[in-house]
């Protein structure tokens, strides 16, 4: 709520968004602050947006999203799980599916809660299972050998480069 109303010390809400822009997440802001509490924007104010960043984005994690949409039948809850390297990744692939399986657009689509699927037992779909094992492994069928300097670089060569190897 805005400080110079009734209350001197109103009370601060906190809310994780996905959003691609600044005025989207302030929008969703007030679209929820308006369902779970009787507020809307003239008796309050956005005191700061930020963008969630991972500590380390170079490692692959499963994700789990908890999500309710409205489909042309009614309303569902959902629960998902993706392979990514950022929480972000992770929401990027679930509006894209959710647009491809069940026709969900984002405005249509509520995510509850996200967060890190720390044991492997605790993986729910088969989809992220197969890649739960310790010791998997992914082929390289097609490298193309690159130069290690630009001074060894030919734009033009005499023979085909080989791209299979044992």
């Amino acid at each position: 709520r805005a400080p110079p109303g009734p209350e001197p010390a109103p009370p601060v809400y906190r809310m994780k968004l996905f959003a691609p822009n600044e005025v989207l997440a302030r929008s969703r802001f007030w679209y929820y602050m308006h369902q779970y509490r009787k507020m809307k924007k003239t008796t309050g104010e956005v005191l700061d947006v930020n963008e969630i960043r991972e500590k380390n984005d170079r490692v692959v994690k499963t994700y789990y999203v908890m999500l309710r949409y409205n489909s042309r039948s009614g309303t569902h809850n959902m629960y998902r799980e993706y392979r990514a390297t950022k929480l972000t990744g992770a929401v990027d692939q679930l509006y894209s599916e959710m647009a491809g399986r069940h026709r969900a657009r984002p405005r249509s689509i509520q995510i509850i809660r996200t967060g890190v699927v720390e044991n492997k037992a605790d993986l729910k779909r088969p989809a992220t299972i197969q890649y739960a094992k310790d010791d998997i492994k992914f082929p390289l069928p097609h490298r193309i050998v690159r130069a290690p300097e630009k001074k060894f670089k030919s734009t033009f060569a005499a023979s085909r480069p080989s791209t299979h190897f044992q």
